[in-house]
């Protein structure tokens, strides 16, 4: 289920910054929280804040105390994203899922150093002004450049600009 989770959140991500949405919400796995605030360390959204079926009171979407899951309440968390905006244009206009559940694509470093420099590797295309990719790695979910820097590979999941 876990790539397939990062496949539905990419998209709903991407459908709720074309509705102009300021909050939206993702089923709270591992993987989409992962995937959530390594795109809240990039800078793509405002805040990450788990929570349940209702949308947090604004003030809350930065505090650190949660509500405990238990047994009762698992099923209905949530993760509450909030999206940013520039000059009235999404941050994040496209989020394109790289691998999916029929084709995982992993790279090694050498390869992610020769995308991040804008060259094509096998099926991965090179990185345009604006752009980044995420990884899962070892060390969590990284964006390319950090990946580069820590010196580690693994699975294409995304592809922002």
């Amino acid at each position: 289920m876990g790539i397939a989770s990062i496949t539905n959140a990419c998209s709903h991500l991407q459908n709720a910054t074309r509705a102009r949405l300021g909050l939206t919400s993702l089923p709270s796995t591992k993987y989409n929280l992962r995937l959530a605030l390594a795109l809240h360390r990039a800078g793509l959204v405002s805040s990450v804040t788990r929570g349940g079926p209702r949308p947090p009171p604004p003030e809350a979407l930065l505090a650190t105390e949660v509500e405990p899951v238990t047994a009762d309440n698992v099923a209905t968390r949530r993760l509450w994203v909030g999206l940013k905006y520039w000059n009235n244009a999404p941050v994040m206009r496209n989020l394109a899922p790289v691998s999916k559940p029929s084709r995982l694509v992993t790279a090694t470093v050498p390869e992610l150093a020769k995308v991040a420099r804008g060259f094509p590797v096998g099926p991965l295309k090179g990185l345009n002004l604006g752009e980044t990719l995420f990884l899962s790695t070892d060390l969590g979910v990284l964006e390319v450049r950090e990946a580069l820097e820590r010196k580690v590979g693994g699975l294409v999941l995304c592809r922002v600009s």
